[in-house]
């Protein structure tokens, strides 16, 4: 049985690496063997992981950018000539009533959660095959119920988890597995980045999800990171289309 710990030489794409669940993914990935290369928007945070993990090349770009996908493909091939594996880790997601709906917004989302992984996946196609490769993309057990305020955000994440179905059925020819991992309420500074709470609004959620997950607690990065690992492990070489809900329970309270 080989070992889902050994990345050695293995190239994987992390987007929305600099950060929460894309940055833990990342470090993991490399102390295993692995050379990432990382995409985000911001670019102090790019360079601060750059700087402070040994083989990560970063790309800054705008996920929402319609050649994102074909940028960030170029330039993992530019670097490390092959690719292994692509984690769709960015996202986007924003609190809105239904009085404050924006078309420009909720395109963001769309461009974001659902084209992004869609190009960029349609422009790695031929090199996953040819390294019989793995994605992994990053939905949220969010999706689960409904959910007034963030509905896009959900809905969105949702048609990814549904598109991860879809591909691994038309990827199987070319031996490239597709699966998602859906978490639960993690601590990843997502409110207060992505959703862009402030603080004290983001604390007072934290604790109340907290309450709310019957194991107990917020999930952690490495209760999310081993899992993105394993599905994408050549390893797992017969698991493909399944999306898998890491929350404590918290989608299936009441």
């Amino acid at each position: 049985m080989t070992n889902q710990n050994n990345w050695q030489d293995k190239v994987a794409i992390v987007t929305g690496g600099s950060s929460g669940i894309g940055l833990a993914t990342t470090k993991a990935l490399i102390e295993q063997g692995a050379k990432v290369l990382i995409t985000g928007r911001n670019e102090d945070k790019l360079n601060e992981t750059a700087a402070s993990v040994d083989g990560i090349v970063t790309l800054k770009i705008d996920s929402a950018d319609p050649d994102s996908g074909k940028r960030i493909t170029e330039m993992a091939l530019e670097k490390f000539q092959h690719i292994d594996l692509i984690v769709n880790n960015s996202g986007a997601g924003q609190p809105m009533p239904m009085a404050a709906y924006d078309a420009d917004v909720i395109n963001n989302m769309s461009a974001v959660n659902i084209i992004a992984p869609s190009i960029l996946i349609k422009e790695a196609k031929t090199e996953l095959s040819k390294s019989k490769g793995a994605i992994v993309n990053i939905g949220t057990a969010v999706s689960r119920n409904a959910v007034p305020m963030i509905a896009h955000y959900a809905a969105t994440k949702a048609a990814l988890e549904h598109l991860t179905k879809s591909w691994a059925i038309e990827l199987a020819s070319d031996g490239i597995r597709v699966n998602a991992i859906s978490p639960g309420p993690v601590k990843s500074g997502a409110l207060t980045g992505m959703m862009g709470l402030p603080e004290e609004m983001a604390q007072q959620i934290e604790e109340q999800e907290a309450k709310q997950v019957p194991l107990g607690r917020r999930g952690l990065t490495s209760d999310i990171v081993p899992w993105i690992l394993r599905l994408g492990h050549t390893e797992n070489e017969w698991l493909t289309g399944q999306v898998l809900t890491i929350d404590g329970g918290w989608s299936l309270r009441d």
